[in-house]
């Protein structure tokens, strides 16, 4: 039988002899429930885990793209495309996208994404040239006036990943897991640049159809971990691995919910986690917000939420309510020096 390890994470300034720092972050664990197909097999004391399990979980992870791990980080959404779902169309004039990513840096992002093609459910494919020419002209033009931050570019595709990262970008956001093309890794490889692999099935025009799992939680697991021994193979090192779940990729709002309380799991892979809920459907089915545009109150629950399972990235396009929330929380848990 086959057997998980979730730990359950804790904040709590007061820490009991015996605990164990998460993923060398701000959370601790001294009990952990043991998971299988079965169902759950109840608690075990931290220290009754076994020692690959217990290095994996408590390791602290190295720098991501020149960010620590030890602490959150805000990824600010820049999609310059036609159709993306919240804010389809606002950013795709270049002059637009600039003044939008100078923004969210003022606001206290710590990292931008920009995708050039969209992939909310039911999106169809973008060619490879059309994606390129709205992505690389942009960071381009964020490097060459000065954008210090680390960039993401958020493509499934080999051709616009290389052409970002030659212009400056350092990290590539894969929503397929370097399935959707076999060529992206070795270009991630070869520029020894970190990737973020996120679980979905199927592609943005199917994956809504009708998405079924065993057990989400394990099936999302064993399928990230699946992702991750493809990525060494290819040559990227775990140190350069992130991964992601996928929120709303292939999930019903159940699917979600079940993924999000259990998400301290996905430490056992031994990377960063990032989580992406900003503005999805189902908080807005929850939270009475049918508006994607209203939905940053519910996007900064669920962050909170987040942070206190360890996640350590925070994909979002309200960077600056996020960014206030999150200090309030770090103000709460781990003091506040003025």
């Amino acid at each position: 039988m086959t057997v998980y390890y979730r730990p359950i994470a804790q904040t709590d300034p007061i820490r009991p002899p015996g605990a164990l720092m998460l993923a060398g972050g701000w959370c601790w664990f001294d009990r952990v429930e043991v998971l299988s197909r079965e169902g759950s097999q109840g608690l075990i004391a931290a220290a009754d885990l076994p020692e690959d399990v217990r290095e994996r979980l408590c390791a602290p992870r190295p720098d991501l793209a020149g960010l620590a791990m030890d602490r959150p980080q805000v990824m600010g959404i820049l999609n310059v495309t036609p159709d993306s779902f919240s804010d389809g169309g606002r950013f795709l004039a270049p002059e637009a996208a600039l003044a939008r990513a100078r923004k969210m840096e003022a606001e206290g992002m710590a990292i931008l994404d920009i995708g050039g093609e969209s992939t909310r459910p039911g999106a169809p494919e973008v060619c490879p040239a059309e994606e390129m020419a709205r992505t690389g002209p942009v960071i381009a033009a964020l490097r060459d006036g000065g954008f210090a931050l680390p960039v993401s570019i958020d493509t499934r595709k080999a051709t616009v990943a290389g052409v970002a990262l030659q212009v400056g970008a350092n990290l590539v956001n894969d929503v397929s897991g370097l399935e959707f093309d076999p060529a992206l890794a070795g270009v991630v490889a070869d520029a020894g640049a970190p990737v973020c692999l996120m679980h979905s099935q199927g592609t943005p025009e199917t994956m809504h159809l009708d998405p079924r799992y065993d057990d989400v939680l394990l099936d999302v697991y064993d399928a990230l971990a699946e992702r991750v021994a493809v990525a060494e193979a290819a040559g990227i090192p775990r140190a350069r691995i992130c991964i992601d779940p996928g929120i709303g990729f292939a999930k019903t709002l159940q699917h979600n919910l079940t993924l999000l309380r259990g998400l301290s799991l996905f430490h056992g892979l031994g990377c960063p986690i990032l989580l992406g809920v900003s503005r999805k459907r189902f908080i807005g089915s929850i939270g009475g917000a049918e508006r994607a545009e209203d939905r940053a109150p519910g996007t900064l629950a669920l962050t909170l939420a987040a942070l206190a399972q360890g996640v350590q990235i925070h994909r979002v396009h309200d960077v600056a309510e996020v960014t206030q929330g999150i200090r309030l929380w770090q103000a709460l848990q781990m003091g506040y020096d003025a």
